[in-house]
């Protein structure tokens, strides 16, 4: 009796969900208030949407070997020779000539948000002692320098599956993307961008 009981609730309740009848409307936008005599102001500056814009152009890729980088670097830990593991390295995702005065930088997770953290650097000075990658967005602007501005990215852990996976975006002071990619490195390893100022 209690199973035929149970039987007949699970259905009612499976019925009444379909008999919502709003779940199926379109979504009607409410109409502004009337808004005479307001000056609108636009913003000086756009900020970054979700997705990244189309490259506006080809930025200026800056020749740096990453070997030359890394290696015989203290501030770089050293790649580790394991059989079949790619990540215990560090990761060079670019070097970009640019004009902007400014820079945005964005990251989330790129694959199972899993509890992966980094710090961020800024030319060898910690900016963001602590960062918990989750799926939406985070990030900081920074003011470039003339000549060289290396951001530093170092996984301070690998999450529950490893390896550290962050998505990336850089933006130059009009919005336009300067590099757009991913970082998969193992704890205790940096991914690298570099932005040089002209």
């Amino acid at each position: 009796m209690k199973k035929i009981l149970f039987l007949v609730m699970m259905i009612g309740i499976s019925l009444h969900g379909f008999g919502q009848d709003e779940l199926n409307r379109k979504q009607q936008s409410i109409p502004p208030k009337n808004s005479e005599n307001k000056e609108v102001i636009p913003p000086t500056e756009t900020p970054p949407t979700a997705e990244p814009p189309a490259l506006s152009k080809e930025p200026i890729v800056l020749k740096i070997n990453p070997d030359e980088l890394f290696n015989n670097n203290i501030l770089y830990k050293k790649e580790a020779n394991v059989e079949g593991v790619f990540y215990r390295r560090n990761e060079y995702l670019g070097g970009f000539v640019t004009k902007s005065f400014t820079s945005t930088i964005r990251y989330r997770d790129a694959a199972f948000v899993d509890g992966d953290k980094i710090k961020v650097y800024l030319n060898d000075k910690v900016i963001e002692p602590e960062v918990l990658l989750d799926g939406s967005y985070k990030g900081f602007k920074i003011n470039l320098v003339k000549g060289i501005n290396k951001i530093d990215f170092e996984a301070l852990n690998e999450g529950s599956a490893s390896p550290n996976t962050a998505e990336f975006q850089v933006y130059d002071d009009k919005g336009d993307v300067i590099e757009s990619s991913q970082w998969n490195v193992g704890k205790g390893y940096k991914a690298v961008i570099i932005l040089y100022k002209e």
